[in-house]
């Protein structure tokens, strides 16, 4: 074969498959310029964990087997339902070979806070089934509540067929529900404070008992969060991830990774992606005057500047908006540098933080004249009204005065 036909081969090889490039790189939402994050998930999402804004995905509404994350549902529910303090008798429970439990004995006593830290971190069935049963008297009317709940988060795109996750063609979720039923369950500080434990004393247990998180993403850096793993062998590895960072807080999902190893490192890839798109910026400066209050009596305005600098973290394109608290007025005297009130500043309406606002300039205390002067200038109509009547009062005693004068000079006569 010549160079010429050669040559020509490949480019037609090349015009071939470039559509078909274009159009996988189409399905991922990458809401950032530059090149988006490595990850060998087949659906994976992250969204700010504040706002749920979505800062990118790949088939992140696809509906897939989610395997013991379905637990984060179950710890949903739970929660909402049942006090952490309270007492409980663990359920009997027949778990699949290979299945994570905590091995509870059926008739055990144990407080629901120490189940959900089984469920969350050791992902145990026997936790989900015991929660179920206690919150809503049957697996069945649990599973229910379940579904009502995803409902009334806006998940579309999940259903459950139990609270543990066992593969059904009934139980799925996706990328980017996942990530919204997270950012729900991390509002609760009691689910925050577990989904971050590396490790937990089941103390409502005699003996009690030590347990360690099976997800190894806690270990990978310092800022992780959480939150919870799941594999079945049709779901594939799946792992919902989250992390903060000066106050930016993310959540990562993947689902079907190909690997344990994957799972952990394609959300360690998303979280420290997303991390990145944030900046440290000024997002107000110190001495910029924001506010003037007028000064009462000796007349004029107090400028009120900014105490000190405000550095948020922030993307491009976010709005930034402050928000002043100051006096309308103010009295001398008032030293430079005195604080008189608050700015509040916000990114995409979100509070990022507040300084003070302070006196641009000193003023001294308003002397005896210009007190009166603006006394009378303030109370002008109510002076003008308590005159009216003292002279009015004065009148009329006047008339009355005259009245009886004259009565006095008639009886004389």
């Amino acid at each position: 074969m010549t160079r010429r036909r050669i040559g020509a081969l490949l480019l037609s090889l090349l015009v071939a498959l470039l559509p078909a490039a274009t159009a996988g790189a189409a399905e991922g939402h990458h809401d950032h310029e530059g090149p988006g994050p490595h990850v060998l998930a087949k659906s994976w999402a992250l969204i700010d964990g504040r706002t749920g804004e979505v800062l990118t995905s790949h088939a992140g509404a696809e509906r897939r087997l989610v395997a013991s994350t379905t637990k984060l549902m179950t710890a949903y529910v739970a929660m909402r339902d049942l006090p952490l303090s309270k007492i409980v008798i663990a359920q009997p429970y027949e778990y699949e070979y290979g299945e994570s439990v905590m091995s509870l004995r059926a008739g055990q006593k144990i407080s629901v806070e120490d189940l959900i830290y089984g469920l969350i971190l050791l992902s145990a069935g026997d936790a989900a089934h015991t929660l179920a049963i206690e919150s809503a008297g049957s697996v069945k009317k649990f599973v229910a509540e379940m579904n009502r709940y995803a409902a009334a988060l806006g998940l579309t795109d999940t259903h459950f067929e139990n609270p543990v996750g066992l593969d059904s063609k009934k139980n799925y979720s996706s990328a980017l529900d996942l990530a919204t039923l997270t950012m729900e369950l991390e509002k609760n500080p009691a689910f925050a404070k577990i989904a971050d434990s590396r490790e937990h004393t089941l103390k409502s247990l005699h003996p009690p008992r030590k347990i360690k998180t099976i997800n190894e993403l806690l270990e990978m850096a310092p800022w992780v969060t959480g939150v919870k793993t799941g594999h079945t062998w049709k779901a594939g590895y799946v792992l919902v991830g989250s992390g903060e960072k000066r106050g930016i807080r993310l959540i990562s999902v993947a689902i079907d990774a190909p690997t344990d190893e994957t799972r952990f490192s394609d959300n360690m890839e998303l979280l420290e992606w997303g991390f990145r798109q944030y900046h440290r910026r000024k997002a107000i400066r110190k001495g910029k005057e924001l506010a003037a209050s007028a000064i009462r009596y000796s007349g004029g305005h107090l400028p009120l500047v900014v105490g000190r600098s405000l550095k948020v973290a922030m993307r491009d394109g976010q709005k930034v908006e402050i928000e002043v608290d100051a006096p309308r007025k103010v009295t001398g005297p008032i030293r430079r540098g005195a604080k008189l009130g608050t700015a509040t500043v916000s990114i995409d309406g979100l509070r990022a933080g507040t300084v003070p606002l302070v006196a641009g300039r000193s003023i001294p205390a308003a002397s005896g004249f210009d007190r009166a002067r603006g006394f009378v200038s303030e109370h002008r109509i109510p002076l003008v009204v308590a005159v009216c009547a003292i002279l009015g009062i004065a009148i009329l005693l006047w008339r009355g005065f005259r009245r009886i004068r004259r009565g006095k000079r008639v009886e004389q006569k």
